[in-house]
């Protein structure tokens, strides 16, 4: 069984690719009413889910009439992104974030399933065994190395 943060994801993300503009426009508290939910799971899928190296602006205004506006970034071509995502990971990135970038690259359909499972193992912490910070600078120069392969490929 999906967590509520699985549903809600999906729920925006529906509302997204239906949109013409690929936005959404929400009140935390109306959404965390629809979903019984508490208004910080609501932020919490937000911060998590629809990020920059997922491809996603967010913009938020506080108040009464505060809103969340979360938009999927257009992607004009396969190198433009890659240029983007280069400079993302650059000159350090976490795991997270590069398994982010990883994903993204998936979901778009530039790269395999497989070829995403080999890229994040080898960007793995357990495989990049040096100390912070070190092993995020390793593991954005390794991750560049790769974007710019599937870049002139």
């Amino acid at each position: 069984m999906r967590n509520i943060s699985d549903v809600i994801e999906a729920h925006l993300k529906q509302i997204i690719e239906r949109n013409k503009h690929k936005t959404v426009e929400i009140k935390r508290s109306e959404i965390a009413d629809q979903f019984a939910c508490v208004p910080s799971q609501i932020n919490y899928v937000i911060n998590t889910r629809f990020t920059p190296e997922k491809g996603y602006h967010v913009e938020s205004k506080r108040g009464g009439g505060g809103y969340i506006r979360i938009q999927r970034m257009a992607v004009n071509s396969k190198n433009n992104l890659i240029d983007e995502l280069i400079d993302l990971v650059r000159p350090s990135v976490d795991q997270r974030v590069a398994v982010a970038v990883i994903e993204r690259l998936y979901e778009q359909e530039y790269i395999s399933i497989r070829e995403a499972k080999l890229m994040i193992n080898a960007i793995d912490r357990e495989v990049l065994a040096f100390k912070l910070p070190v092993r995020d600078e390793l593991r954005s120069r390794v991750l560049v190395a790769m974007l710019r392969a599937l870049k002139h490929n």
